[in-house]
């Protein structure tokens, strides 16, 4: 093949990466020959097999740089840059949409229509469509719009005014919105993009990425992007109560050996992926390491069903026996229908049908897994004197505010934790790039870390970033140093974070105007100016006293 110098944009990069994700089917990280090979089967190309065989090989060639015989997805990036301008291109798209039940939609701006295409899962959108319809049905300003049909397009139409995206951002976070602020009557185009912007950065608040999702964008109901902006509002809704701080039935968890502080560091993913593990093992059966290849075939789920289920009468509702009669049905759609009407009687049969249990959907099962532990953890915390309930603090407003500052930038990994996840300083040094201050990153240190070593690894990043900010962005960081980063140190890492924010804060007003050169004294001014418009006698000095200017500003 021939070499191509064809560069991929940010948006088909997000859709490579998604393509990427459902290609690899084991999860391993890698896409191997076989998973590629069955792509092509599955494409029903009318070559015969020692032509798939040679494309396959082709491929390997071309795209696996180090030979192992695996392909990353930064190889694969590579393989769709040389194969972007082909005909197999088109039948890799092809391929993927069929296997996951995909729908695809030829953009409408000036760049889509030259070919650029955007994918999204009709299943998703059936799941997100039932979810919002039992979640909103009584609440009296959605009634012009739910129910609304999972079998066509009303979804999109639906979350057009704003009302709808409002209340689902309350649903996961309650009082992030005011209510009074959210316009439901008489809508103009005006009212409407109020109602939307306020939904965007609502959700940029409690930690979802709004990157590059205008309120157009929501108006006109692209799919990708609505889809995308949703799963991320239920997923925080989802994930609410898994976590330690909030539930401390969650420390049952810990393994034999285990310090808390290191559950503790788990994310809401990887601490339900020990909850059904826990309950598996108790119930006699083979642990799962993912919620896409291991739940397949409905067993497990017929186990941790079993398990969580109570089993005498409460004060909160009776005793349910599960029927595991369908466990031994052959057939693995069958097998997973039977399993459903067993949650349904649990009423948690949301989110998932017998075809995506049955295909591995990682997001729907994901989702089912979470409101199964929502309804019923059925979990007890031990009864253990030598465990520090003080680690089991919860976070501040001010670290709970830099962690979705950082998350609605779209920081790779995702931040659960504020100090733990910070510890290697990757998403800090992404953060230098959004301030414009230069990372060298062949001079960082990526994971995966040797298990011998490893933390050494992580301390050299933190030195390199102490380094950038007092050298490249001027930031005071006296007394601090890698370590304290690499510890999760909690005054030293704000102090760090916080300048950080300021930067990037200050950079966006700079930006607004036009490249005037912003600073505390013209932000007070401005601040000042607002309040005495809304006829308020108050005003500030400095911004010590910033949220009692907050809260006047939001009553004005």
């Amino acid at each position: 093949m021939e070499n191509s110098t064809t560069t991929i944009s940010r948006e088909e990069l997000e859709e490579l990466q998604e393509a990427f994700n459902k290609i690899d089917i084991d999860n391993s990280g890698y896409v191997s020959d076989y998973e590629l090979q069955d792509l092509f089967k599955e494409a029903s190309l009318p070559l015969p097999g020692y032509k798939v065989r040679e494309i396959v090989e082709k491929i390997l060639v071309v795209a696996d740089n180090n030979k192992d015989g695996k392909i990353s997805f930064e190889e694969f990036v590579s393989l769709m840059q040389e194969l972007k301008s082909k005909d197999i291109s088109k039948t890799f798209r092809k391929i993927i949409n069929k296997r996951e039940g995909i729908t695809a939609i030829g953009g409408t701006s000036s760049i889509s229509s030259e070919g650029t295409q955007h994918s999204y899962s009709e299943e998703e959108k059936v799941a997100f469509v039932n979810w919002i319809n039992k979640a909103l049905e009584s609440d009296p300003d959605c009634k012009h719009l739910i129910p609304m049909n999972p079998n066509d397009g009303s979804l999109f139409r639906s979350l057009a005014d704003g009302i709808l995206l409002c209340k689902m951002i309350n649903l996961s976070e309650p009082d992030t919105i005011d209510e009074r602020a959210i316009n439901k009557k008489k809508l103009t185009p005006f009212t409407v993009s109020e109602n939307l912007n306020l939904a965007l950065n609502s959700a940029s608040a409690i930690g979802c990425t709004v990157v590059n999702i205008g309120a157009q964008d929501l108006k006109e109901g692209k799919p990708h992007l609505v889809l995308g902006l949703l799963w991320q509002i239920i997923k925080v809704g989802l994930f609410a109560d898994i976590e330690i701080s909030r539930n401390e039935a969650l420390i049952a968890l810990l393994n034999e050996g285990e310090e808390l502080e290191e559950l503790m560091k788990l994310s809401p993913e990887e601490l339900l992926l020990r909850w059904v593990n826990y309950h598996l093992t108790n119930a006699g059966w083979n642990t799962i390491n993912n919620f896409s290849q291991d739940i397949k075939d409905s067993r497990a789920y017929f186990h941790l069903l079993n398990q969580i289920a109570p089993k005498s009468d409460r004060e909160d509702g009776p005793a349910i026996a599960i029927d595991l009669s369908g466990f031994n049905e052959k057939n693995d759609l069958k097998r997973a229908g039977f399993m459903l009407q067993e949650a349904d009687k649990l009423g948690c049969r949301q989110f998932v049908t017998p075809a995506d249990v049955v295909s591995g959907n990682p997001k729907l099962n994901l989702a089912f897994v979470a409101n199964l532990f929502n309804t019923y953890p059925c979990l007890h915390k031990p009864d253990n004197n030598e465990i520090d309930i003080n680690l089991l603090e919860g976070e501040s407003k001010e670290e709970r505010t830099f962690r979705n500052w950082m998350n609605s930038l779209g920081v790779n990994p995702y931040i659960n934790h504020l100090y733990g996840d910070l510890e290697d300083a990757l998403v800090i040094f992404q953060l230098y790039e959004m301030i414009r201050v230069p990372v060298n990153w062949n001079q960082v240190n990526k994971p995966p870390y040797p298990a011998l070593g490893g933390n050494m690894k992580k301390i050299e990043n933190c030195n390199y970033a102490v380094e950038l900010g007092k050298n490249k962005a001027k930031f005071s960081l006296v007394g601090i140093a890698g370590q304290d980063l690499n510890e999760g140190n909690s005054t030293l890492t704000l102090a760090l974070v916080w300048q950080l924010m300021r930067r990037y804060t200050l950079n966006v007003l700079s930006d607004l105007g036009e490249g005037e050169k912003v600073n505390d004294e013209i932000i007070i001014k401005w601040v000042n100016q607002t309040l005495k418009n809304a006829n308020k006698n108050t005003s500030i000095s400095s911004f010590k006293q910033s949220q009692n200017c907050i809260d006047i500003i939001s009553k004005a």
